[in-house]
């Protein structure tokens, strides 16, 4: 079952309260996103660090219910 972007949103900000999220529909299906997301819990952090925690974040959803996620994070802060 696709999973529509509130959704993701919401899982991303419980986990990041201060995340700035942007995402954007890459296809008509719910199924696909890129996703933009700020943190300062991203400061000091390897860019594979921080995608894993984004994808800690959705709890198991990516690759079952959120199919594709083309991800950029950056770092919030000084």
């Amino acid at each position: 079952m696709p999973m529509p972007a509130h959704e993701i949103e919401a899982l991303i900000k419980t986990a990041f309260p201060d995340a700035e999220v942007v995402l954007t529909l890459l296809a008509a299906d719910n199924d696909h996103y890129q996703a933009v997301v700020t943190s300062a819990a991203f400061k000091g952090k390897s860019r594979v660090t921080q995608h894993q925690m984004v994808y800690a974040a959705l709890k198991g959803k990516m690759g079952g219910d959120l199919h594709a996620l083309m991800l950029t994070t950056v770092a919030k802060g000084p």
